[in-house]
């Protein structure tokens, strides 16, 4: 059994106080193998953060929980950011149905004087929004793509952790391969990120002969 926490991507989280959401995705420091932040709720919760065991010893839930009540999870930092894009600076910045004709009520008495002609902007000028991610680290979401050495794999399920130091010692790949369906452990050291995918050093044959991962509260 591996000695370790599964962080399953996806799982519901649960602070001091209330429930507040699930486990969105992982911020990993790469060079380390660390495990820095969770999402939850979009808000980067820090690892030091999660109270361990994370599951019960009898192993009746994946539920992780936090040293933390809902309201101190709401002042933690956003881990989405968001800006309004750059308009063409030789244009308004609305184009062709992005304005509203509205009535200009002149003055005058009663309502006479009633004169249509105010243009008024009413369409959201682009909003753009990004991950927050710390600089140096990689984030990983359940679902994303796995590569062997002679091609895809399979999608990442969560991460195994050592509840120690928070180090991640494996990553777990989604059942349903096409070998059946079965939990396998990839040790992290057989792991690299590179290019925006998790790869690992092995071929398909060889992760397909690892046993099912046996995971407290898996």
């Amino acid at each position: 059994m591996i000695e370790a926490v599964p962080y399953r991507i996806g799982a519901e989280v649960r602070c001091t106080d209330e429930d507040c959401g699930r486990l969105d995705r992982v911020v990993v420091d790469p060079v380390a193998a660390e495990v820095t932040h969770l999402v939850v709720a979009d808000r980067l919760v820090p690892a030091d953060l999660v109270e361990h065991p994370a599951v019960p010893d009898d192993g009746s839930d994946g539920t992780l929980r936090l040293r933390c009540t809902r309201a101190d999870l709401e002042k933690l930092d956003p881990a989405v950011e968001a800006h309004y894009l750059e308009t063409d600076p030789s244009s308004p910045g609305y184009g062709p149905g992005e304005a509203l004709l509205l009535p200009y009520y002149g003055l005058g008495a009663g309502t006479a004087g009633l004169t249509p002609g105010l243009l008024f902007p009413v369409a959201d000028p682009g909003l753009e929004q990004h991950d927050r991610v710390p600089a140096g680290e990689v984030q990983i979401r359940r679902g994303d793509q796995v590569e062997a050495e002679d091609g895809a794999i399979g999608k990442v399920r969560g991460l195994a952790v050592d509840p120690a130091d928070h180090a991640v010692t494996h990553v777990l790949l989604q059942e349903g391969h096409l070998w059946g369906r079965k939990t396998v452990a990839i040790p992290i050291r057989q792991t690299y990120w590179s290019g925006g995918l998790l790869h690992v050093r092995l071929t398909k044959d060889e992760v397909a002969d690892l046993p099912p991962a046996e995971l407290s509260g898996a």
